[in-house]
């Protein structure tokens, strides 16, 4: 009798849990088999049958494991059931015929330079931790050189850790731990031959592929949908009890369904998700980097400037009637949506040509002038408010903007903005307006020295020409930092704004809006 025993599956680790039997006690199992998935604090893994033999099982699912403990054992001696075809090596004279080496692949070979090292890379000068988002490759698979086996998030940007060698994988951390700059993350065992897919005949591809496959995926039990944000413990119950994960109300960080969710749903069928049942629990959540760098720059920006806002209005009605004419052939003829943010980034850097303190900002006893407008885009992203950058606006055309503006939206939605992306800006946009809001004070994005807000457009009575009509009114709202920027600089140029967008064909045809404006 084979006694099968807990691996060891890291420095640190002292026990697993033993999620799920994927081979009932009594069964006949295969060498090299997968007959359970355990799970450490880190990861979850497979344990795989050291003979061909009847198994017997020691532990039951659920049951937390110290490293070295008989989880089960294997009489290698029982003789197969019949039917069962033995997965041994074939003899000689069971090879392929002579004709048939051409189509063989060689031997994997391993790179031979031991277990190597990855550590947590630089990712910018001020960037000194980031967050474990997703462990692409799991404890223990095996992988090639430069592919992917994890996201990274900094409090700036989402990125990739790439293996630098070929080997076996070990991590370190779990999801949503957070690592130093230059702390080691995982290990890479290139001592442990990795097949060449590429050198492998289309039969032998598809068996390196199913071999890849989680082992639950070869288990009776319903699929799981890939994008389920659960725990592994969460997943594995989800699928053997075959819940609904509609059903299930995630109370993890950033939605992630955790194994009591899974119970609570198990023992309470009937009732639905958000279904006005109040109770007095509490749940605690870990801070990601990019919230807490949000929250650090926002405090600073008011304790460290002298911060007002001023307001105004502007009848965006004829930007909205210049849309409706001509969003189809612009569309068209550029691929893209007419929408408002290429009038305001267009009349916002005009404007900052006239006044050039609110395109500045103070650098210690200094004050650093900008003759270029980097715009700043606030967007808010799945994972917190982010600000990506659009250079040199002043210098693209409308249609040019609306392209940047969608490219950096949707890399914002995706995790997808670089550091580049991120850094700089001169002077921001924002649009509570979206999300309903009708006036609010927006908080300059320090260094800079101001930020636009807009807002909703909404029918509102005003008095025109002693007659009161109905027009799409939006309020405007500029806070600027008083130490560099002067009412009167603030104001005029607030008011800059309102006029361009109130003449918005000066925008699209003028070859000097500002001049043009003018000589009205």
């Amino acid at each position: 009798m084979l006694d099968i025993k807990v691996p060891t599956v890291g420095e640190s680790i002292s026990e697993v849990t033993l999620i799920k039997w994927l081979k009932p006690s009594g069964s006949y199992v295969q060498r090299d088999e997968v007959i359970a998935e355990l799970e450490s604090e880190k990861a979850t893994f497979e344990l795989n049958a050291e003979q061909a033999g009847v198994l017997q099982t020691r532990a039951n699912e659920g049951d937390t494991l110290k490293i070295g403990d008989v989880v089960a054992s294997i009489d290698e001696t029982a003789a197969a059931p019949a039917g069962t075809v033995e997965t041994k090596p074939a003899p000689a004279a069971a090879k392929a015929p002579a004709a048939a080496p051409a189509k063989e692949a060689a031997p994997a070979k391993a790179v031979g330079k031991g277990k190597i090292v990855l550590k947590v890379p630089v990712v910018g000068e001020s960037i000194t931790e980031v967050t474990i988002l997703k462990w692409v490759k799991k404890e223990g698979d095996l992988v090639r050189r430069d592919e992917v086996i994890a996201e990274l998030e900094s409090e700036k940007a989402t990125f990739e850790l790439n293996a630098e060698e070929s080997g076996k994988l070990s991590v370190l951390f779990k999801e949503g731990d957070t690592v130093k700059i230059g702390e080691p993350i995982a290990s890479i065992d290139t001592d442990i031959a990795v097949p060449d897919e590429t050198a492998l005949p289309a039969a032998a591809k598809e068996a390196v592929k199913e071999s890849a496959k989680p082992a639950a995926a070869n288990a009776p039990v319903t699929a799981v949908p890939n994008d389920l944000k659960a725990t592994p413990v969460a997943a594995a119950i989800i699928a053997d009890k075959k819940v609904d994960p509609k059903s299930v109300t995630a109370s993890g960080s950033n939605g992630k369904i955790l194994k009591h969710d899974v119970l609570e749903a198990l023992n309470n069928p009937g009732r639905k998700p958000g279904a006005a049942l109040f109770g007095r629990e509490e749940r605690r959540e870990k801070m990601s980097n990019l919230r807490k760098t949000v929250s650090r720059r926002l405090v600073e920006a008011k304790n460290t400037t002298a911060m007002l806002t001023t307001f105004n209005e502007v009848d965006m009605g004829p930007i909205m009637a210049i849309r409706a004419q001509y969003k189809d052939k612009f569309k068209e003829g550029h691929g893209v949506n007419l929408g408002f943010m290429s009038f305001f980034t267009k009349a916002v850097c005009y404007a900052l040509q006239d006044w050039p303190a609110v395109n500045a900002y103070i650098d210690g006893d200094s004050i650093i002038y900008h003759d270029y407008c980097d715009i700043s885009i606030a967007v808010s992203a799945p994972k917190g408010l982010v600000v990506p950058v659009i250079r040199n606006a002043e210098s693209l055309s409308m249609a040019e903007i609306e392209k940047k503006v969608v490219e950096l939206a949707t890399k914002a939605r995706d995790n997808k903005l670089s550091m580049e992306e991120m850094q700089g800006g001169t002077f921001t946009i924002t649009n509570g307006g979206v999300f309903g809001s009708l006036m609010s004070t927006p908080i300059i994005n320090i260094p800079q020295s101001a930020i636009l807000g807009m807002h909703k457009i909404q029918e509102r009575p005003m008095a025109v020409n002693g007659q009161v009509v109905v027009k799409q009114m939006m309020y405007l709202a500029l806070s600027y930092d008083h130490r560099i920027i002067d009412g009167r600089e603030s104001v005029s140029f607030l008011v800059r704004v309102k006029e361009l967008l109130e003449k918005p064909e000066l925008l699209l045809f003028g070859k000097d809006p500002v001049k043009a404006l003018l000589e009205l």
